[in-house]
């Protein structure tokens, strides 16, 4: 899978994820860290990658979602401590998923 994961997306998470087999570009990695872009921009900027955006952010990019802002996917997920087990959680949902474009699916800690 192919991902872009926000600028406050846990980089723990993002290693897992890589060491999973996932390609994962985090905003740090792209240039466009510490520079106050938009939610919107940063969902832009995935999409024109063809990647699905990582966030923990999950009101502001559901808000887009449901704006009807076209999108390569989103995950959306709740902050977990347990980085390996959220990385994990996310990895079997994208496995079994079909066709993440335009989908957002969330992705919450247990309990």
């Amino acid at each position: 899978m192919r991902f872009y994961a926000d600028e406050n997306f846990p980089l723990a998470v993002v290693i897992e994820l890589r060491r999973r087999g996932n390609d994962v570009l985090t905003v740090f990695e792209d240039g466009r860290a510490n520079k106050a872009i938009s939610d919107e921009k940063v969902l832009t900027r995935s999409t024109k990658l063809d990647r699905v955006l990582l966030t923990i952010n999950r009101r502001d990019f559901l808000r887009l979602h449901n704006s009807g802002k076209e999108h390569s996917g989103m995950i959306l997920c709740t902050f977990d401590a347990d980085f390996e087990g959220q990385a994990g959680r996310i990895h079997e949902t994208c496995e079994n998923s079909t066709g993440l474009s335009r989908k957002a699916i969330r992705v919450n800690r247990p309990g």
